[in-house]
């Protein structure tokens, strides 16, 4: 029976596919070895001769278009749209799709009680905590097919990438598909990820929450064939060393990279999200029978608050603090019914914990000062989620560089000021983001485009920083 691979002939291997890269970028590979013999502390061999590495390290740009085409299919709206919303029958056949791939890849796949989707390459030493990578496939109404998509696709295209290259992991490397990253059904974002970092307070909440139709979270998982008890939810938290590392894969969703002509942005930080629901209640009537002075609008308090959300943002005195009303609901809603109640959703973000808790303050007293003069009942306020900022560790952001550079890809440090998954694996794992450029920064639109060539260049930064952290 073969032995197994000791970790200098990994860091061989590893230093094999590196040269390869380079002599394709029109380096030096000897500057790549160089490299390696620093990092792993002896003189790297050739790599030529019987059993030695393939040179294959091409990212398959053509199969993993066709997977995001196909996945897209699975849609609850008409292309080039894309709907697909948690535990529908959309999402369902997607997660099928996922674990199709998995399976082929020949990866360990199992599935945890909220329907979070894991696919393992086990390394020679599974016993050490493993480095992971993905993202989500669930998308909110009427958008793109790229958010979130390229982070599990693109991440299995990296482990075929590296399977293909005869790389041999010393820790396991795994894939994982997030459950519910967008807040479309419960109005809880980044649920599965929450419940994998430990967050007590969601399992709690989900024992009560339903979605616009009165369906409960434990019967939509049911429906999708997730037969829960709400006790199970503790199985979903992670162990604090279960991890080694976790790096995500994603599109910008803004238009820096793409504007300055960069292929890979390096997160260093996601700025701290919160959300907001407030309930007006007023009084009703006959748009043409009440005269303006005996009104109470609950209509125009909303409209009142969604400009002072706007005010507030604008004199926090940076450009990082971001607010957004995101949904605002009138009720009856009739053209011709002055609005007996209202609500409206908003959403609150800065890199600044401290900068956008004041924003969210001053918000919350213009909310109770605008029902004092209107004369409406400020019947809800509630801070959905007040999240802290997350930064990515140091060690994961030296590996993207160090793959960046090896591949001759200039980068950018940047921040995240979108939400995603990474922002509560940071909470078990030392985290990292790569992000590649998305066409005119559009995202969560039908019009949100990667193309080939930065998908490819993001698979090859995160394999190649998997490949450096699974040799740690």
């Amino acid at each position: 029976m073969p032995s197994k691979p000791n970790a200098a002939w990994r860091l061989v291997l590893l230093a094999f596919l590196l040269g390869t890269i380079s002599a394709a970028a029109g380096h030096d590979d000897a500057a790549a070895r160089r490299t390696m013999e620093q990092f792993a502390g002896f003189a790297a061999a050739s790599g030529d001769g019987d059993g030695g590495p393939s040179s294959d390290f091409h990212v398959d740009s053509e199969g993993l278009q066709r997977q995001i085409d196909e996945l897209a299919s699975f849609s609850d709206s008409p292309a080039p749209s894309v709907t697909r919303v948690l535990y529908t029958d959309k999402d369902v056949q997607a997660r099928r799709y996922i674990k199709g791939i998995m399976n082929q890849l020949g990866l360990a796949v199992r599935e945890d009680a909220v329907g979070n989707i894991f696919g393992r390459w086990e390394g020679s030493e599974p016993e050490l905590g493993a480095v992971a990578t993905g993202s989500h496939v669930d998308a909110i109404p009427f958008s793109g097919k790229f958010d979130g998509v390229v982070g599990v696709l693109g991440a299995l295209e990296a482990i075929s990438l590296l399977k293909r290259s005869a790389f041999l992991p010393k820790r396991s490397l795994e894939v994982i598909m997030f459950t519910s990253e967008e807040p479309t059904r419960f109005g809880i974002s980044c649920l599965g990820s929450r419940l994998m970092a430990g967050i007590e307070e969601l399992a709690q909440s989900l024992r009560n929450v339903v979605d616009n139709q009165n369906v409960s979270f434990s019967d939509a998982a049911g429906s999708a064939g997730y037969k829960l008890h709400l006790e199970d939810l503790h199985s979903v938290f992670l162990k604090k060393d279960s991890y080694s590392a976790f790096i995500e894969l994603h599109i910008e969703q803004g238009p820096i990279l793409e504007k300055e002509g960069i292929p890979i942005g390096i997160v260093t930080a996601i700025a701290a999200p919160a959300s907001l629901k407030v309930d007006f209640e007023g009084n009703g009537g006959h748009a043409g029978a009440v005269l303006m002075p005996a009104r109470n609008d609950a209509g125009l308090a909303a409209a009142e608050l969604a400009l002072a959300v706007e005010k507030h943002v604008l004199e926090s005195g940076s450009i990082d603090t971001v607010g957004t009303v995101g949904i605002l609901q009138l009720h009856p809603g009739a053209i011709n019914s002055i609005p007996s109640k209202s609500h409206l959703e908003i959403d609150v973000r800065d890199i600044d914990e401290k900068r956008r808790n004041d924003v969210i303050e001053k918000i919350r007293r213009s909310a109770t000062q605008i029902s004092k003069n209107r004369g409406v009942e400020l019947s809800e306020f509630k801070i959905i989620n007040q999240d802290p900022p997350a930064l990515s560790d140091k060690s994961v952001v030296d590996a993207m560089e160090f793959a960046a550079k090896q591949l001759n890809l200039e980068y950018k440090k940047m921040i995240s000021r979108a939400y995603h998954d990474s922002l509560f694996m940071a909470r078990v794992s030392p985290m990292g983001m790569i992000f590649i450029p998305c066409y005119k920064g559009y995202s969560h639109k039908p019009e949100e485009y990667a193309s080939p060539e930065d998908m490819a260049n993001g698979v090859k930064v995160l394999a190649l920083t998997m490949a450096k952290l699974s040799l740690e």
